[in-house]
């Protein structure tokens, strides 16, 4: 059997090894250092299964679910288990996966044909969740195969799967990859693990009217966490299913036969129009406690499109005849010298203790009692804060908007009396779908909204934005997400149509990601969800929408 030479980037190990052996037969042979099973590897950066042959020598890196590719395949995997579940136990019911929730999927299960009766919710649960578990201790074979559109539409003609129907018929390549599990074909997003027996930790129970899939932490998997309710969240997931469901437009294919039959000017103008009472209607809730609140703290993720929700909202509180007042975070960075460290030794900007909190705290005050105060401005490129002459001085009829990552932290301003503090999470929680059990996560159209505004304004590639978005994500969920449900109210700043704005700026960026550097799987994925959707024009974008703090001219000063 002729030889040829790979590279274990686990490792850095040099290998000679049989040409044409699997992935999978490989990392039984080499030290991987993965602390939990193996569920796919980077071939030359790309993401394949783990039945993929090597027949030519190749850079590989095997990952487990620790490995953000890793946990992504992982609950893909999980989902085609419960589609296949589903099918099996109720096979006149459709699987509809809504959209992700804190550490897991809402899903519903609903009869195919009207006058068709399923059982008991909390008997669907029991059910389906035995049959998961009977596939799983099975440990069936997830099979990936290569054909050609024309007979992936015939495959699954029988499947209740009517959108991803729509989304093949539309693409323009002769083949795709489909895949299978005990013979029910299905399309997904990204490829699959091994096998049925790898999915060790979830669960499925039921939740409001649907069901939660409950996937692992990527940063614990021994163990399933307890579930945490994010009732604030799911709210306002549902109010945007509902958008969703009245633009008529839930899934990319929707979306994509609006842009066809050039309909996307008033899809634009319906989702701005959706935007812009949301604004209203948090101005108005202002407005009924104005007796108290002396301030808005306005808090979200990285392109969560805070600035621009500031500014619009600050239009809608001068409507009512609040004379309006903006205060960023960003200038009460401390001097570089005082700013904490990461255990690497780099600047934990994401930190909270970043911050000069007392400084903070102590300008406030000054200001709700009256006084003028002098504001600093950070300059970043120095490293420290600096006078500039910017005042502010606050009246009866003010109200102050204090805008940044940390501003629903309680430690933010543990000084002021909360009576005085109304409080709003932004956030792009996306609810465009590709069909009824691939949706994109809010922090892919986060990334993608990242990748634009970087380039744009900040002059860095989409590699760069790549490298830097696992340590963003980590200040996420350590200093963002545990304090969104202290928020007042939570506003959605997802646009429907925005994909379609966003793919003719991202995709050129992120070609030009070198193969070379692990971030080239991220790119690759992010690459096969754009190249689906139908690009639209920036023309009919008014200056004001929130996708204007990503693209350049807004109407509003940053």
């Amino acid at each position: 059997m002729a030889q040829i030479e790979v590279v274990i980037e686990n490792t850095g190990e040099r290998r000679m090894i049989e040409q044409g052996i699997t992935l999978s037969e490989l990392a039984t042979q080499v030290n991987h250092q993965c602390k939990y099973p193996v569920l796919c590897a980077l071939v030359n950066n790309k993401i394949q299964m783990m039945s993929y042959r090597v027949f030519k020598p190749k850079n590989l890196r095997f990952v487990d679910i620790t490995h953000r590719q890793g946990y992504r395949i992982y609950i893909t995997s999980l989902c085609f288990l419960f589609y296949k579940a589903v099918r099996d136990c109720y096979p006149k019911a459709v699987l509809t996966i809504d959209h992700w929730m804190v550490n897991g999927f809402f899903c519903k299960v609903e009869p195919i044909e009207e006058g068709y009766t399923l059982p008991s919710q909390f008997e669907i649960a029991r059910t389906v969740r035995e049959r998961m578990a009977e596939l799983q201790h099975q440990n069936l074979p997830f099979i990936s195969k290569s054909m050609q559109v024309s007979d992936a539409l015939k495959l699954i003609e029988n499947e209740p799967i009517p959108a991803t129907k729509r989304l093949l018929k539309g693409l323009t390549q002769l083949y795709i990859e489909m895949f299978f599990l005990g013979g029910t074909p299905h399309k997904w997003a990204t490829r699959l693990v091994p096998s049925t027996g790898v999915l060790t930790q979830w669960d499925l129970r039921p939740f409001a009217e649907g069901y939660l899939l409950q996937c692992p932490d990527p940063r614990m998997p021994d163990k399933l966490e307890l579930y945490q309710d994010a009732p604030k969240l799911f709210n306002i997931f549902q109010e945007h299913h509902r958008w969703a469901e009245l633009l008529h437009v839930p899934t990319i294919d929707d979306l994509n036969e609006e842009v066809r039959n050039h309909r996307e000017n008033h899809l634009i103008q319906v989702s701005e129009a959706l935007h812009e009472k949301k604004y209203a209607s948090i101005a108005d809730m202002i407005f009924q406690r104005r007796d108290k609140v002396r301030m808005v703290l306005l808090a979200g993720p990285s392109s969560s499109g805070k600035t621009t929700s500031c500014r619009r909202l600050a239009v809608q509180l001068a409507v009512l005849g609040f004379d309006v007042k903006q205060l960023s975070l960003d200038d009460y960075f401390l001097p570089r010298e005082r700013t904490p460290r990461q255990p690497n030794g780099d600047y934990d900007f994401e930190a909270i203790e970043a911050l000069d909190i007392p400084l903070l705290n102590e300008q406030l005050q000054q200001m709700f009692d009256g006084e003028e105060v002098k504001i600093p401005t950070y300059d970043f490129k120095k490293g420290e804060p600096y006078f500039s002459g910017k005042t502010i001085k606050m009246s009866k009829d003010s109200i102050l908007i204090v805008e940044g990552i940390h501003a629903l932290n309680p430690k933010l301003t543990e000084q002021i009396d909360d009576e005085l503090k109304f409080k709003v999470y932004v956030s792009a929680l996306t609810q465009i779908a590709l069909d009824e059990q691939n949706i994109i996560r809010s922090n892919d159209n986060r990334l993608i909204r990242r990748i634009v505004r970087d380039n744009n304004f900040r002059g860095y590639s989409a590699y760069a934005t790549l490298q830097r978005w696992p340590s963003v994500r980590l200040g996420e969920h350590k200093h963002i997400f545990p304090y969104q449900e202290n928020a007042d109210v939570m506003f959605n700043s997802a646009l429907l149509y925005e994909l379609g704005i966003l793919r003719p700026f991202a995709e050129p960026l992120l070609k030009m990601v070198p193969q070379s550097a692990e971030e080239y799987a991220e790119a690759i994925r992010l690459l096969s969800i754009l190249e689906l959707i139908e690009p639209i024009q920036t023309r009919y974008i008014p200056p004001t929408s929130i996708l204007r703090e990503f693209l350049g001219d807004s109407s509003f000063e940053y």
